[in-house]
């Protein structure tokens, strides 16, 4: 197991949904965005399936969702740096088409380090997070080789290491013991998805910080950031698959 890469300069994020990099790395965006780090977010689909309400209007489901994810990375010490490829929720594919946009995406950033789903988690039954891993490992050959879509303005680009979250069997964690509370925060920022993601029934329970069900489920995100922070000495740590060399 290996721990704490050094604070980068940029970090990328890709993620299947809103709200998917606050699960799986937002105390370590926290974390290094307090040290000076300018985080990014892309954000893959457009999160208009992301309701147990059949009634809801997608439409208005996708701008709601984009402010929250917007205001989660500000929670998390960003800028509100978040871009939505806006592919439709549930239909994500790892096509030419999304790594085109993918690899676009990183030549622009340029980031140090890249976070994203793990695509070879076993049994994962959401093809947008399975997809989205794989447009995270394409897109980086992509960007950082130059024959791949010449039609680009910027240069290719090679990060130093890429972190996949979600992974069945990580060997990197972050300690991220301080800035749990951040993570937490971060997470209640989408609202829209406290009922069917979090288990809080009541939207409006997000800012009452001793409402049952918030305090149950800051309890099971503590207890797992705990589990993974034992392996390490840690009070709390985030869980990373860690490729390097790439």
């Amino acid at each position: 197991m290996e721990y704490n890469l050094p604070f980068p300069s940029r970090a990328l994020a890709v993620a299947a949904h809103p709200d998917d990099v606050e699960f799986g790395c937002g105390g370590t965006l926290a974390k290094w965005a307090a040290n000076g780090c300018e985080i990014f977010h892309l954000v893959c689909t457009d999160g208009s399936k992301g309701t147990w309400d059949p009634a809801h209007d997608p439409a208005e489901l996708v701008v709601t969702r984009r402010n929250e994810q917007r205001a989660a990375s500000v929670a998390l010490g960003g800028k509100g740096d978040v871009t939505f490829l806006g592919w439709p929720d549930g239909e994500l594919e790892s096509g030419l088409r999304q790594r085109f946009e993918v690899a676009a995406h990183i030549r622009k950033i340029r980031p140090d380090v890249i976070l994203g789903h793990d695509p070879w988690k076993r049994y994962r039954l959401h093809p947008d997070h399975r997809n989205a891993g794989f447009l995270v490992t394409d897109g980086i050959v992509a960007a950082r080789d130059p024959l791949f879509f010449p039609e680009l303005d910027d240069l290719p680009h090679r990060p130093s290491t890429l972190l996949l979250f979600e992974a069945d069997e990580p060997d990197h964690l972050e300690d991220v013991s301080e800035f749990v509370d951040v993570k937490l925060a971060a997470l209640l920022e989408h609202r829209s998805q406290l009922r069917s993601t979090m288990g809080i029934s009541d939207p409006s329970a997000a800012g009452e910080s001793e409402h049952p069900e918030v305090l149950e489920f800051r309890r099971r995100v503590t207890e797992r950031l705990a589990e993974f922070g034992r392996k390490g000495g840690f009070a709390a740590a985030e869980a990373f698959k860690r490729i390097d060399n790439l």
